[in-house]
């Protein structure tokens, strides 16, 4: 049980850890998940959308919110012109997996990002919508812990030591060896 008058409440200046699953509201799928806690100076940096930090506000370690977000606010309606079909053979060898992130740029130098979203015998498809965008989500959030921040977080907007704790990840009293040796 949280004992709240030993802990700190998310606020501006405070370090904030926690894990986040974004759910479609229609499918009930989870459609993305961060396991690894992330970190961020709350009111310093946006790294979450901000009726999700809006919502962290106050919030205690321990705690598990619901924000549900409707995505065409956010990303606006999904746009059928930045999905592009393209013959297999015009497309290399690489770029033919589905998920697979591409950096595309225009005849005007500009670059936009697209996902392959399609692979048949014939075509593949492109799309650089927002994966999210058309979708109605909810952000399921665990916050970890919450501190104040050292000057040096505040400069970066975030933990200072991103490296993971290995004993957390394997387990005390587990022997590693390093990949290097």
């Amino acid at each position: 049980m949280n004992n709240m008058s030993m802990e700190d409440p998310v606020g501006p200046g405070k370090l904030v850890e926690l894990t986040y699953k974004v759910i479609d509201v229609k499918t009930r799928a989870v459609l993305t998940q961060v396991e690894f806690p992330i970190g961020y100076v709350h009111g310093v940096n946006q790294i979450l959308a901000p009726q999700v930090t809006a919502e962290l506000e106050g919030r205690l370690p321990g705690d598990v919110i619901e924000v549900p977000i409707d995505c065409n606010k956010v990303f606006g309606p999904r746009d059928e012109s930045l999905v592009v079909t393209d013959l297999v053979e015009n497309v290399p060898e690489d770029y033919r997996e589905v998920g697979m992130s591409i950096l595309m740029e225009n005849e005007h130098g500009n670059t936009k990002t697209f996902i392959v979203t399609r692979v048949d015998d014939k075509t593949v498809t492109f799309d650089s919508n927002n994966p999210l965008c058309g979708r109605e989500v909810i952000f399921r959030l665990e916050i970890l812990s919450v501190r104040d921040a050292t000057e040096e977080e505040v400069a970066r907007g975030g933990p200072v030591t991103a490296e993971p704790n290995m004993n957390e990840i394997v387990g005390p009293g587990q022997k590693l060896k390093s990949i290097l040796d």
